[in-house]
């Protein structure tokens, strides 16, 4: 959903790019091609968006806050903090699955771009890990997780395996099954995590 502040024809641009990207690869769109998608003037992309991959930024920051309200959703309920962490795993990997254009973008794209780690589509990003971090660590507060492992590097193996499991799948357009990829990590990560 885009968000429904920004004036109309800036959602136009931003809905022209998301629909672009589904068949093309990103270097393979021009302004002119956003510009006759979304029924606008090339002017008014310029006045919204600083340059294309500004716009593809704003796009993925779109797409970002609706991950993470889905995350804050499914997490609604959870006791434990290895239940948050396993609705954090199925969450990421079912969004891989079912946005494979956004997948891709962040993966593979946006990452060999230094100006994407200042772009507000990163600052969301960020705010996801601090929280995947906070829950290990009151994981560890409340005996669930040993406390002999180190929480950051807990919480960068948790993203490894989910990104690791899913991203030759999305770069080959290969089945996810997100059921046996969430119960895979979890097992093998949880059975090291376990007080038990």
């Amino acid at each position: 959903m885009i968000d429904e502040k920004y004036p109309p024809g800036k959602r136009k641009i931003i809905k022209a790019l998301r629909s672009l990207l589904k068949d093309r690869d990103f270097n393979s769109v021009t302004i002119s091609d956003i510009a006759k998608t979304a029924g606008v003037t090339e002017g008014l992309i310029y006045k919204y968006f600083t340059n294309k991959r500004d716009l593809l930024y704003k796009v993925l920051k779109e797409h970002i806050n609706q991950f993470l309200f889905k995350v804050e959703k499914d997490l609604e309920g959870s006791l434990s903090s290895l239940d948050k962490l396993k609705a954090i795993v199925h969450s990421s990997v079912y969004s891989y699955d079912k946005h494979r254009v956004f997948a891709k973008m962040l993966m593979i794209e946006v990452r060999n771009s230094p100006d994407y780690f200042s772009s507000e589509a990163c600052d969301l990003i960020r705010k996801h890990v601090k929280n995947i971090l906070e829950i290990i660590k009151e994981g560890i507060k409340n005996r669930e997780i040993k406390d002999t492992l180190n929480p950051i590097a807990m919480r960068e193996v948790l993203l490894g395996a989910i990104e690791q499991s899913c991203v030759s799948k999305i770069i080959f357009n290969r089945k996810i099954d997100v059921d046996e990829i969430t119960d895979d990590i979890c097992n093998i990560i949880f059975n090291g995590l376990s007080q038990n």
